[in-house]
């Protein structure tokens, strides 16, 4: 028997779909934001752009801009009682109010 793939984005089926109407690329506007650090923002991973994306276990979840890398972010988020950082595109990083 062939072992079973567990890549980044098994198991999320869920997740990574967009409904029908809101199927295709994204505006321009969320990958030219920009984010100062300090800022909290939520993970919301975006399906259509693959690259940059982090885990889908950290999508729904809050952090704080720690710094820039490139046209990335270093984002610092809880996960029980550890603080871990998570680099992330901003197509993939949305302000929280």
């Amino acid at each position: 028997m062939v072992k079973r793939s567990k890549g980044l984005r098994s198991k999320s089926r869920g997740k990574l779909t967009k409904h029908p109407r809101q199927r295709g690329l994204h505006p321009v506007s969320r990958v030219i934001q920009e984010f100062p650090v300090g800022t909290k923002v939520a993970i919301i991973l975006d399906p259509s752009v693959a690259k940059g994306q982090p885990h889908p276990r950290y999508h729904g979840r809050v952090g704080v801009v720690q710094e820039q890398r490139g046209r990335a972010y270093v984002l610092a988020v809880r996960d029980g009682g550890s603080t871990k950082r998570i680099i992330s595109r901003p197509e993939h990083l949305r302000m929280v109010r």
